[in-house]
């Protein structure tokens, strides 16, 4: 199960920074997470400010 990215992000890319193999980009609007490469380890849910990433359903 992957992690995904709600509206709550704000662009900071806390998240990109704590992803060990790079899952996490910038999208259009705010961050988002390449499911296939995220290893599920929750760096990117520990590290955001606004607790805007959570696994996905």
């Amino acid at each position: 199960m992957a992690y995904s990215i709600n509206s709550s992000c704000v662009s900071c890319g806390a998240c990109a920074d704590a992803c060990p193999v790079g899952a996490i980009s910038a999208g259009d609007a705010t961050y988002v997470i390449d499911a296939d490469a995220c290893l599920d380890c929750g760096s990117c849910a520990d590290t955001c400010p606004n607790g805007a990433i959570h696994p996905a359903e």
